[in-house]
């Protein structure tokens, strides 16, 4: 007997786990440190934490089928979601609000290198 064929959704969170792993693999390439993966609070997630020298970053990860629909994909990060999550993250890590906060979106196309938005965002709270 076969197993049953993966639903949309699941096919989705595959694709959406494989893209976190290259972005955090594309990261260490940059030399920075992973601090967090999947980070789930009660206000939202964050796909990404990462340090490099003083500089702790959050990153939202973005994959999108071409890399012409990618201008879309930063207009639908929800930025509010991803503030509110990293100061919760912040308040389970003091040590961390010494450092300088940034928040990145890398975006992810088959084909094309990764897209670093440094910066993409300021925290909205």
């Amino acid at each position: 007997m076969m197993p049953p064929l993966p639903s949309a959704r699941q096919k989705a969170e595959r694709r959406g786990r494989l893209g976190e792993v290259l972005a955090a693999l594309y990261l260490r390439l940059q030399f920075y440190r992973i601090l967090a993966t999947r980070v789930k609070t009660p206000v939202g997630e964050i796909d990404l934490i990462a340090r490099r020298g003083r500089t702790v970053i959050f990153v939202e990860v973005k994959l999108r089928r071409n890399i012409t629909s990618l201008g879309a994909a930063l207009d639908a990060v929800n930025r509010r979601r991803i503030s509110r999550a990293a100061q919760y993250f912040l308040t389970q890590r003091p040590k961390l609000t010494d450092y300088t906060l940034r928040f990145d979106v890398i975006f992810l196309a088959p084909f094309a290198w990764p897209r670093h938005v440094k910066g993409a965002f300021e925290t909205l709270e």
